[in-house]
């Protein structure tokens, strides 16, 4: 290993021409895309998802709870829209409502007075 006494800019030119040398060599390399399609489960699967019947998953649907697609006597669930369910369901922790009282206090003090 040599250690030479470079300013700066010498120093970012190195760099630059080896990063530029690399890429050269580097054969290009296909990125697969990480996105994967929209999963659909049926009403059996979806009941199963989220650990309910199956009719009480009809109950849900009929009342209009649950986000579903139809085609024609076939009923079909999008996972993430299922997982968007679950989260819309979420109780808020303690320290959560606390700071969306002091967020709406500090907000609206003329309110207050």
């Amino acid at each position: 290993m040599i250690i030479i006494q470079l300013d700066s800019e010498q120093l970012s030119n190195l760099i630059q021409s080896s990063v530029r040398k690399v890429l050269k060599e580097t054969p290009p390399q296909t990125v697969e895309s990480t996105e994967q399609p929209e999963q659909l489960l049926t009403i059996q699967e979806a009941a199963e998802f989220l650990s309910l019947t199956v009719p009480t998953m009809y109950s849900k649907v009929s009342k209009g709870e649950l986000p579903v697609m139809k085609r024609s006597k076939r009923l079909y669930f999008s996972r993430t829209e299922l997982i968007e369910y679950l989260k819309e369901g979420r109780k808020k922790t303690n320290a959560e409502i606390e700071q969306e009282a002091k967020a709406y206090l500090s907000n609206n003090k003329k309110a207050l007075k």
